[in-house]
């Protein structure tokens, strides 16, 4: 959600192997034979081998720089007058904000019509997700957002900074939804006693909870369960319940965009439609636990049914993220006065 960590250059080719590459963002922008994406952390495992399906078919290259939510879109609005993006893939509300500040141009993406939830005519999902928390197996699982202001866990918890990780906005979001914008002002601000203090790296706090390093932190159901069927990470998902007992949380997809002024134009739209396949679609599950964004996708595997189960009991809420985006910076300036007075 994956996604979220801070600028943090990979390389992901035909024949990479592992979680996020080995390559440098000097890389970018590798000819009409090489594709460039620029996304959030979290998709990896899945990239690995669609992008290898990919140039098996077309015999076109993949390339990726991961960032933070945020900073990808920070980075192609500084490239502008020089793009070296073909895909971007990211979180809302910054796809929408790549949107609104001209950074994507539009593209039917071939099978988009198939998926129900965000999508415009310059961007659409590729990939369903959740914002979740996760809990170190030692500490015992928080059942309360109320719970997580106890003195246990003062200077063993931290999430994601809102208005820089895609994840961590989500969290702002999600406690205005529950306790209005004031509510979670206030309930931000006493959090901080226990708050280790600010990360602009969703990603990078899954080896601190397995290590007992934190005892809680924020996440999203697809990187985290990806992390523990993978890494063996010693955590669980949760999802801490409000003042009325009830646990909700925040759909938060995957949403990819073709650049403005790509230099493989043709490369990314044929990687955009390919990612938007049924035959890639259906392998998101399997190969890391994320969710097709195609409605007339229905995988049954084990990832699946590990995703469905994670989040049984769990109400999902999609935000207008187009109202999120225009009260972003007023929220974000609030949250900050809030957890620094």
């Amino acid at each position: 959600m994956k996604l979220k960590t801070l600028l943090v250059a990979a390389l992901i080719t035909a024949v990479a192997a592992g979680c996020g590459g080995t390559g440098a963002a000097s890389t970018a922008g590798g000819g009409a034979k090489t594709v460039t994406v620029y996304t959030a952390d979290g998709l990896a495992d899945w990239y690995k081998t669609r992008f290898e399906a990919f140039t098996a078919k077309t015999g076109i290259k993949v390339q990726t720089v991961e960032a933070g939510s945020g900073e990808v879109v920070s980075r192609l609005a500084k490239e502008k007058s020089n793009p070296q993006a073909d895909v971007v893939v990211t979180l809302p509300p910054f796809i929408q904000k790549a949107s609104k500040d001209g950074l994507l141009q539009k593209y039917a993406v071939p099978g988009s019509e198939h998926v129900k939830s965000v999508k415009s005519d310059d961007y659409v999902a590729v990939a369903d997700n959740y914002l979740c928390f996760i809990a170190n197996k030692q500490a015992g699982t928080p059942k309360s957002f109320e719970e997580l202001l106890d003195a246990r866990f003062k200077g063993k918890l931290q999430y994601s900074t809102p208005g820089q990780a895609g994840d961590g906005t989500a969290v702002l979001l999600l406690l205005q939804h529950l306790m209005g914008k004031q509510g979670a002002l206030d309930y931000l601000r006493k959090l901080e006693a226990n708050n280790v203090g600010p990360s602009a790296s969703t990603g990078k706090l899954q080896p601190k909870v397995s290590k007992g390093e934190l005892l809680v932190a924020n996440g999203d159901v697809q990187m985290n369960l990806s992390s523990i069927s993978v890494d063996k990470s010693a955590f669980e998902v949760f999802f801490p319940a409000g003042a009325d007992g009830k646990k909700a949380t925040i759909a938060l997809p995957y949403v990819m965009g073709l650049a403005t002024g790509a230099p493989n134009v043709d490369g990314g739209k044929q990687l955009m439609e390919y990612l938007l396949t049924t035959e890639a679609q259906q392998t998101l599950a399997s190969d890391a636990f994320g969710l097709p964004a195609r409605s007339d996708v229905k995988p049954n595997d084990a990832n699946f049914q590990a995703v469905q189960q994670s989040m049984t009991g769990v109400e999902a809420w999609s935000p207008d993220w187009n109202a999120v985006l225009a009260d972003l910076d007023a929220d974000v300036a609030a949250y900050t006065k809030a957890v620094q007075g």
